[in-house]
């Protein structure tokens, strides 16, 4: 039978595609788990052409190295730290080598780029958590390293090798280091008239120069640089590129870069809740974004992301800590706030695959997500 439609949004599910052929026990097991009933359409039974087209894509986009979590997320958090306090500084001194004309440090952003590939290859989550709980800061760049590791942890999910996870990193830590060359106020507060907007597009040729000329990144670095803002429909700046025109690296870097502009605070970004900012990316499928690379991005980020903020049916509030890659609808959560508000110390720890009750017969369930700075956390008050 072809499934046509679900009785709930597909990206509450596990199912890459949005219309499938059900053909195996293990796929009405997990129908069950996530709906009541499904719409099926008798008149679609040869979808073998379908099927293939699909399997092409995605391996068109994704690789064949598989990757096993080497440390749980509380050994993993305290070397995410250490990775992500260098990376830091690999920004700031970035920012101060461009603002007075000197050349980016290849080897000290080479350095940054290994290090965040390092950790997420052990434990994606505890980067991805870690970045969530930083405070936030509108100066130009300082969604760098964020955006570094989301596109690092999107690349492992692929099964991209680990050499070319480090240049993701990389193209995360600098395809905006134009910003830098723009007016501060610019820089700082975007654009709000159409002649600014075109001034800021500027950003994008300052950044391949600025990487052109730094000796010591990888050569293919410049050109990827130059394509987080092409889209699939050709609508992106500043080339107008569609389709196969834009390579690989430069569609991940256009979702992930969207999906942090959603979710960031302003004045850049939207500070929409995950779920909220997952739902606009979907809805922009084969138009300003690959198809096939949304919905992995989707199932690389999760219903409930790492990191997010969540109100529970009990009325307390809990960040998600892990996802449980065998059921998204329920990861690990850390419960921060009672139903009144209040601050829990210490914390309450929940697996929510192992169905913890509220109390007898009523198992904790996730109502909804949350903006990300909803829930004030310094990271030091976890496993550090």
């Amino acid at each position: 039978m072809y499934v046509s439609k679900l009785d709930r949004p597909w990206t509450e599910t596990p199912f890459v595609f949005q219309g499938f052929v059900l053909k195996t026990e293990k796929q009405i097991d997990v129908l069950k788990q996530h709906c009541k009933h499904v719409f099926v359409d008798p008149e679609k039974e040869d979808l073998s052409e379908i099927a293939k087209a699909n399997a092409e894509e995605l391996a068109k986009i994704r690789g064949t190295t598989v990757y096993t979590e080497a440390a749980s997320v509380e050994v993993e958090l305290p070397r995410a730290q250490t990775a992500y306090t260098r990376t830091t500084a690999v920004v700031e001194e970035l920012s101060r080598a461009v603002d007075i004309g000197n050349a980016v440090d290849s080897s000290r952003s080479h350095e940054a780029a290994a290090q965040i590939t390092d950790s997420v290859v052990r434990n994606p989550d505890a980067m991805a958590l870690l970045i969530k709980l930083q405070e936030k800061s509108g100066a130009t760049l300082s969604r760098a390293a964020e955006v570094s590791v989301m596109m690092t942890i999107f690349g492992r999910f692929l099964q991209l090798p680990p050499d070319r996870l480090e240049i993701l990193g990389m193209l995360g830590l600098l395809q905006d280091v134009g910003k830098l060359k723009l007016p501060t106020e610019l820089a700082n507060q975007g654009p709000v008239n159409a002649a600014q907007i075109e001034l800021y597009r500027t950003h994008v040729d300052h950044s391949v120069e600025i990487l052109s000329n730094t000796a010591g990144l990888p050569p293919e670095l410049p050109g990827l640089a130059s394509l987080h803002h092409e889209r699939f429909d050709g609508s992106g700046y500043p080339r107008g590129l569609r389709g196969g025109g834009i390579a690989l690296f430069g569609l991940i870097a256009g979702i992930v870069d969207t999906f942090d502009t959603l979710t960031a605070p302003p004045p850049f970004g939207e500070n929409l809740s995950p779920s909220n900012a997952l739902n606009i990316i979907y809805k922009g499928r084969g138009k300003q974004f690959h198809p096939a690379l949304v919905e992995q991005f989707i199932q690389c980020v999760g219903v409930f992301p790492v990191g997010c903020a969540v109100e529970l049916n009990s009325g307390e509030v809990a960040l998600v800590i892990a996802q449980n890659l065998v059921r998204r609808l329920q990861p690990r959560i850390m419960v921060v706030k009672d139903a009144k508000g209040n601050p829990l110390i210490p914390y309450k720890m929940l697996d929510l695959m192992k169905e913890p009750k509220i109390r007898p017969g009523e198992p904790y369930r996730i109502q909804r997500t949350l903006e990300y700075d909803s829930v004030k956390i310094d990271p030091k008050e976890l496993f550090l």
